[in-house]
């Protein structure tokens, strides 16, 4: 390792350790946070990097080790504490009050008044409307960010951390739910706050994305730091190889099986928007016996839409879907479950898992009648069943009865997985399902994801990332603006192709072969 350049250290971690009944997710950390300067901090999902940043937020406290705030020794008791001595964090998972404003999110907890010590409602909205411009979110201060989509409640996640006028800003998986337009905005903000002396910690797994804004990098692995440079000094085989000891986990590619019969046909799905025009717009599509279709599109493109309307998510959405041939005439989300349809949402945490249930319990609560004798369940079933999922999936967790917010992103993806398939379905419709997870994890779902449809399982795969659309899908649909406006077999997608595709999005679909129901 060279010499790390010398820049003023704000924050120091000597030794720390952090240990959970036993499980040990961080061990003798020494990690060095610089002022002005984007400290990079990476890792496989259960490395150790969340509960580092935690510490340092003042969300969990060390076992063992000390923290040192410009060469002062200190011991947080709360985020507030943190907080207090200029530490702010966007966490990956969204903290926000659903049935709150955006203004009022933005200053949750410390809260503008007047005289009278009310609430000054207007003041925060002018002040949250300032922080938002910078972020060029488009959003009003006072939409609730329920109907927000999960972009946008990124960013107002993002305006509140800016809002804290922190010295250090750690920011997790900032970009995850951002579309491209919105990350150039946000590197700009984060060089404008470097600029300002602010230092930043960022935790991501786009690599690329990392060696751009980087100014140095720490890498993790099973809770230990196994490398520290200058990001001038390395490249993205470097990065992989201190995570995972190799060059690369590759992605699964196609194995060249062939797909069978039609199992899923959706013809004319329309959306109404409350605002006025189509979410989802005239869309038709069909997919096969053991064939991955990718659904490609950037945010606001309406591929979300699509399959909460396939779900039967939205009572008031129009047109048919069929099964195997036949129509679903259910129009709720419970039976079309039990017609052979399974969704991995977007948004894992609020929509795929109830954190405060255990691994096992999150796995069987869409699949509990398998398992059910009457009015009892048949417990060394489910825990069969259970045990068959994590092992399949290589869910890494130490006991099934630990609470699932306990798990990496990865691992929680992988319970939202396991979740779907013990349902038992023949279409699985899964939302951008390498959301915020390592190299290893999304190797693990691709994997997954290959041998499903090696199986015979029809898998619906929406995505904003053209290279995973490109190389796990056997066809690619394009949308924009609620249409379907391509639709390439494997051998003729290119990313060009597809880019311009979704540049469209007024007036007919274009037209290819590989349209047709073969």
């Amino acid at each position: 390792m060279s010499a790390i350049a010398e820049r003023e250290i704000i924050l120091k971690l000597e030794d720390v350790s952090k240990v959970y009944s036993g499980t040990v997710a961080v061990k003798r950390a020494n990690f060095e946070v610089r002022k002005g300067a984007v400290n990079v901090l990476v890792g496989e999902n259960g490395a150790g990097k969340s509960t580092l940043m935690k510490i340092i937020a003042g969300v969990e406290r060390p076992t063992a080790g000390r923290i040192l705030l410009e060469g002062e020794e200190v011991s947080f008791s709360s985020s507030g504490d943190a907080v207090n001595r200029g530490i702010g964090m966007v966490f990956q998972e969204l903290n926000l009050f659903g049935n709150m404003s955006v203004a009022e999110n933005i200053f949750a907890t410390r809260e503008i008044t007047n005289r009278f010590g009310k609430i000054d409602h207007a003041q925060q909205e002018n002040r949250a409307a300032e922080f938002l411009e910078r972020l060029q979110a488009g959003i009003r201060p006072d939409m609730l960010v329920e109907d927000l989509r999960i972009g946008q409640q990124q960013l107002v996640e993002i305006a509140k951390a800016v809002s804290l006028d922190a010295r250090i800003l750690i920011m997790d998986e900032p970009t995850s739910a951002l579309s491209a337009a919105e990350v150039e905005i946000l590197f700009k903000v984060i060089a404008d706050l470097k600029a300002r002396g602010v230092a930043i910690v960022y935790i991501s797994h786009r690599l690329e994305e990392l060696i751009r804004i980087g100014d140095y990098i720490t890498v993790l692995r099973d809770g230990r730091i196994t490398g520290q440079e200058e990001m001038k000094n390395v490249d993205t085989q470097w990065i992989v190889r201190q995570m995972i000891g190799s060059d690369a986990k590759d992605f699964a590619k196609a194995d060249g099986h062939l797909p069978g019969e039609e199992i899923f046909r959706a013809e004319e799905i329309c959306l109404p928007r409350a605002t006025g025009g189509l979410a989802v717009d005239h869309v038709s599509l069909s997919l096969r016996a053991g064939e991955i279709l990718g659904i490609y599109g950037l945010m606001g493109a309406g591929r979300s839409e699509l399959f909460d309307c396939i779900m039967g998510r939205h009572d008031h959405s129009t047109g048919d879907i069929f099964i195997g041939g036949r129509k679903v005439k259910e129009r709720d989300t419970t039976r079309r479950i039990r017609r052979g349809l399974a969704l991995i949402p977007e948004d894992r945490q609020r929509e795929g898992l109830v954190s405060i249930l255990s691994v096992a319990s999150n796995l069987t609560l869409a699949s509990l009648s398998r398992f059910a004798r009457l009015f009892h369940i048949r417990a060394a079933d489910e825990r069969q069943a259970v045990t068959q999922v994590v092992r399949e999936l290589a869910i890494r967790v130490a006991d099934p009865a630990q609470e699932v917010s306990s798990l990496s992103g990865g691992n929680q993806q992988k319970v939202v997985i396991g979740k779907a398939l013990l349902t038992e379905p023949k279409v699985l419709l899964m939302d951008e399902p390498s959301r915020g997870i390592d190299v290893g994890a999304k190797a693990d779902v691709f994997r997954t994801m290959r041998k499903l449809s090696r199986d015979g399982l029809g898998i619906l795969f929406a995505t904003s990332d053209l290279d995973e659309v490109i190389a796990l899908s056997d066809r690619i649909a394009v949308m924009s603006n609620g249409k379907l406006t391509g639709m390439f077999d494997r051998t003729e997608a290119t990313e060009a192709a597809l880019v311009a595709a979704s540049a469209l999005g007024h007036g007919p679909a274009p037209h290819t072969e590989s349209t047709a129901h073969d």
